[in-house]
């Protein structure tokens, strides 16, 4: 592994040695990683949050009527934090006994982090969790949640964060990087230490306890994703940076098709 890690960062020095080359990071904690490795210079990178999520697929929409559903939308693996997010389920069933915990997404057999499909199965029959598997209609999904939870190890930045926010939903994730940049304590959601399942299930029942503080934090992560988090601003954002890098040569002419006899 130590062989592995001086190939890859000498691979980036080499890289990203080009004064004209610019690094795009998603969070500044990993570019902050890559100048206190001296992989980058300071002033060649650029931070943009994301992928952008689409604000008119998912809109915001009032926290639906009935029993409250907690959701973790996100591919079935460990660094996930589904195994916290189970154990909080099992904690918060005696206080909580209507509510729904729902995990979102598909199982990854190939990844070594991958959580069997059998243990899903096995907490589908305990009645801990609902697993409901891929779903191609999130949309629709995080319009019927209440609350959105990933208590992820380590992200980029989660488009699944950034698409609840935008229909509205306060989220609890965990105090990492990436999670962080859509997530803000008290405003958009709540945060938690990283593979505390006991703070999880504190801050899902704080959440549960008090709808009204629920619906104004989902409220703020709305408007952050308008402010901060949209495709529009992504790809905006990105122009920019072609632009001041071309100077006069942007835009770039259309690339020449030939002619056909």
């Amino acid at each position: 592994q130590r062989a592995l890690r001086a190939a890859v960062k000498a691979t980036y020095r080499v890289a990203l040695a080009n004064p004209r080359a610019r690094t795009i990071f998603q969070n500044p904690d990993d570019r902050r990683t890559f100048e206190g490795a001296g992989l980058i210079a300071p002033g060649r990178s650029v931070l943009i949050r994301g992928s952008g999520v689409d604000l008119a697929r998912f809109p915001a929409s009032p926290l639906p009527e009935g029993p409250p559903l907690v959701l973790l939308p996100a591919r079935m693996l460990w660094d996930k934090g589904v195994g916290e997010f189970v154990e909080a389920a099992r904690a918060l069933r005696p206080r909580f006994p209507l509510a729904r915990f729902a995990l979102v997404g598909s199982a990854d057999t190939q990844n070594p982090a991958g959580i069997p499909p059998k243990t899903l199965a096995r907490w589908q029959d305990e009645g801990l969790v609902e697993w409901w598997g891929h779903r191609k209609d999130m949309p629709q999904v995080l319009a019927q949640a209440h609350l959105v939870v990933l208590p992820s190890y380590r992200e980029g930045l989660p488009l699944a964060l950034a698409e609840a926010a935008s229909c509205g939903r306060a989220c609890v994730t965990a105090d990492v990087p990436g999670c962080r940049e859509v997530v803000r304590h008290g405003s958009t959601g709540w945060l938690v230490p990283v593979r505390d399942a006991g703070a999880l299930a504190s801050a899902i029942a704080e959440a549960l306890d008090d709808p009204r503080e629920l619906a104004r934090r989902g409220l703020a992560g709305r408007a952050l994703a308008e402010a901060e988090l949209s495709k529009a601003a992504v790809v905006e954002q990105t122009l920019a940076l072609y632009r001041s890098l071309l100077g006069p040569r942007w835009p770039l002419p259309p690339p020449s098709r030939g002619h056909h006899g």
